[in-house]
């Protein structure tokens, strides 16, 4: 096997005493789409910074695109890296041109170059507008796609994206990651963080963070197996007056929306409460989500 993209063993950040990060290990090997989910303060955008070279680690081995993270090579893994932030990555009051522009004079890129790449990226998204269209007049999904060639114009190997479809139409986000499957299909590598789960059954891997520390890595079919071994239901109360069974029969009851999602502790508790609960509720056998998972293991009691 080729050596992984981005290596990362016992990585450990911290600020005074406070660990944003503790003894953390994984790999992303060429042309993966790897999700890192986790919630807010769980490490995910220190761990980021610091495979993009710009954040030291305090402890622990960091390789990104074959360069060892050491003092002196910070831009060296810069070159290799794309970065792309829901919060700031174009100015709204600068045009596509400009914006694109000014990206491309940091790096330095040679012109000819540059434009020529450029307009590959443009027609890549199938970008039709003009070059002087103002960045605060496209639409959120056209922004944010601009917004990626904008961190593809160096040619990156590794391309982070930290909640990059944020606030954007769900036509648009089912876009965006269509975009994200060519890309990885054309050998780049992406590093992604979503809040939405079910952009993150598009990754072939998950690592799921709290408080710092890596928690779960699988595919999303393996992290679902491993989470529920047992069938789950959707519940719908058919009346308004909600009468909650015990509790003590389930090892899942989940409100969402609407519904209940439920996982029975055993087959005596199945087969003793169920036929009961038909009276009172719409009773339907599912596939747990992605969302299930998070919600058991990351927000779980006691997390």
């Amino acid at each position: 096997m080729s050596a992984p993209v981005v290596e990362v063993k016992n990585l450990s950040v911290c600020f005074g005493r406070f660990y944003a990060v503790k003894n953390i290990s994984f790999s992303v090997a060429k042309g993966e789409i790897f999700g890192f989910l986790g919630a807010n303060g769980a490490g995910k955008t220190t761990t980021i910074r610091v495979l993009c070279g710009l954040l030291p680690a305090s402890e622990g081995y960091v390789s990104v695109g074959g360069i060892e993270f050491l003092p002196g090579r910070e831009n060296l893994i810069k070159q290799k890296v794309g970065y792309m932030s829901q919060r700031f990555t174009l100015y709204d009051e600068l045009s596509v041109k400009e914006n694109m522009d000014f990206a491309a004079g940091i790096r330095r890129l040679k012109k000819a170059d540059y434009e020529k790449h450029r307009q590959e990226l443009l027609d890549f998204i199938g970008f039709k507008q003009k070059l002087s269209t103002v960045v605060r007049d496209l639409p959120g999904g056209i922004k944010q796609e601009v917004a990626l060639c904008q961190s593809l114009l160096h040619d990156p190997e590794i391309i982070f994206l930290d909640e990059p479809t944020a606030g954007v139409a769900p036509a648009a986000r089912f876009r965006f990651w269509q975009l994200i499957g060519k890309l990885a299909a054309a050998g780049k590598t992406i590093f992604v963080t979503t809040h939405y789960m079910d952009e993150a059954e598009n990754c072939g891997r998950i690592a799921l963070m709290r408080s710092g520390e890596l928690i779960e890595l699988d595919s999303p079919q393996n992290l679902k197996a491993k989470t529920f071994s047992r069938r789950m239901y959707s519940l719908t109360p058919k009346g308004r007056d909600e009468i909650l069974p015990d509790l003590r029969a389930f090892t899942v009851w989940e409100p969402y929306g609407q519904h209940y999602h439920a996982v029975f502790k055993d087959d005596a508790a199945e087969k003793e409460v169920l036929p009961r609960l038909k009276k009172i509720f719409h009773i339907e056998e599912i596939n747990p989500s992605l969302e299930d998972v998070f919600i058991r293991i990351v927000e779980g009691d006691g997390r």
